[in-house]
């Protein structure tokens, strides 16, 4: 995390949910207007990986197989021969950087369905298998509706954490502008090899999780659903669609990493609380009562957090 700091100036909320999401084996996507170095983040998270990497533009006219890759007609010059060879797209690499998602047509998205759930991509009926760790991180602009294309329900819920970037404040805006108006660019280490990544998702399931902060997050993912007997009345009037159970596995799965980064052995309520916003906030779909009141999800989230009812520590 410190390497990151060395580039990237504030956000250090965003940089440790993106390693619990590396960590955990989870995908990323990150949202923010454009110059709050989303595109830098990731780049120089692939600078510190030695892994492979690789960048997508996404645009309304990229296709499928631009991404998984396609058959080609090979010839032999000396003999003549034609055979049919698979050509891998970009996506067999370690780390993908899927900018500006949503600027691709749902067709092309759907590409990314496979890849980020079974880690392997099919091409003319055969299967090719990822080489892991396998990272998707993917950009994309709230701001811009024209010529975007919104990502459907099925592969927001593929990727594990949706992080909002926000401004800086003014000190930190006042560094990065000093840094980079210079003719320095601060040098990063490679610091993590794919087997230790590997080693540490592996690793990271042993950390213990309390019955309690279960319960806690199976109850908080629960409340986010509406037409349920006991539904909290909020609910019902503002959210059309709830979180299913990936909710629930990606909340206590990332509370294990976030509890291991701060030297702990176990999962706390804490973790919870401070993973509900990322896990959630593209999980949770508003209605348009709640669109009409201004009411946002992150707003719903406040509400849930502050209404769920916390269980008694030892609970059997």
């Amino acid at each position: 995390m410190s390497q990151v700091r060395r580039r990237i100036v504030g956000q250090d909320d965003v940089i440790e949910q993106v390693l619990i999401a590396l960590f955990s084996g989870g995908h990323c996507l990150l949202t923010g207007v454009p110059g709050l170095a989303k595109t830098l983040l990731i780049k120089s998270l692939g600078e510190l990986l030695d892994l492979s990497y690789r960048r997508i533009q996404f645009t309304p006219d990229l296709m499928p197989a631009d991404i998984t890759g396609m058959d080609m007609l090979d010839e032999d010059r000396t003999t003549g021969r034609r055979t049919i060879e698979f050509v891998k797209g970009p996506i067999f690499a370690n780390i993908i950087l899927a900018d500006e998602i949503n600027r691709t047509p749902p067709k092309t998205q759907a590409a990314l369905l496979e890849a980020m759930q079974e880690y392997q991509v099919t091409a003319a009926g055969e299967r090719y298998t990822l080489e892991k760790p396998f990272f998707v991180l993917a950009t994309q602009n709230p701001i811009e509706l024209e010529g975007t294309y919104p990502l459907p329900e099925a592969q927001l819920d593929r990727f594990m954490f949706n992080i909002v970037i926000d401004y800086l404040s003014a000190e930190d805006e006042l560094q990065v502008a000093l840094e980079t108006t210079t003719r320095e660019q601060a040098s990063l280490d490679t610091v993590l090899s794919g087997a230790d990544i590997l080693s540490f998702q592996s690793e990271i399931r042993k950390v213990f999780v309390p019955k309690n902060v279960a319960q806690f997050a199976v109850d908080l993912v629960r409340s986010t659903r509406p037409g349920r007997n006991g539904t909290l009345e909020f609910v019902s009037n503002w959210v059309s669609w709830g979180a299913g159970l990936r909710a629930t596995q990606y909340l206590l799965l990332g509370g294990k990493v976030r509890a291991a980064l701060r030297g702990r052995y176990n999962v706390a309520i804490e973790d919870i609380h401070a993973l509900a916003y990322p896990v959630l906030r593209h999980r949770v779909l508003t209605n348009f009562y709640a669109e009409s009141e201004g009411i946002t999800v992150e707003r719903v989230i406040d509400q849930l957090l502050n209404d769920v009812p916390e269980p008694k520590s030892g609970l059997s």
